[in-house]
């Protein structure tokens, strides 16, 4: 299916989660906030959120400062 990841087109398995493109396109350890067609999906469900064609997914690693 095509999905839309961080503004670029992308092609994912028919069955995939949402963890599973976290996986994919970006490191697996790395903290990350996940938006799917603008809202956001918290941390413990995203293995069993399943993407769909035309999702709109947002990917965004966080930043710390001060």
């Amino acid at each position: 299916m095509q999905v839309t990841i961080n503004g670029k087109s992308e092609i994912l398995s028919d069955s995939c989660t949402v963890a599973e493109a976290v996986i994919r396109f970006r490191s697996a350890d790395v903290p990350c906030a996940v938006e799917v067609n603008e809202r956001l999906v918290p941390h413990d469900k995203r293995e069993s959120i399943s993407l769909h064609a035309g999702d709109r997914i947002e990917i965004v690693t966080l930043v710390g400062g001060g």
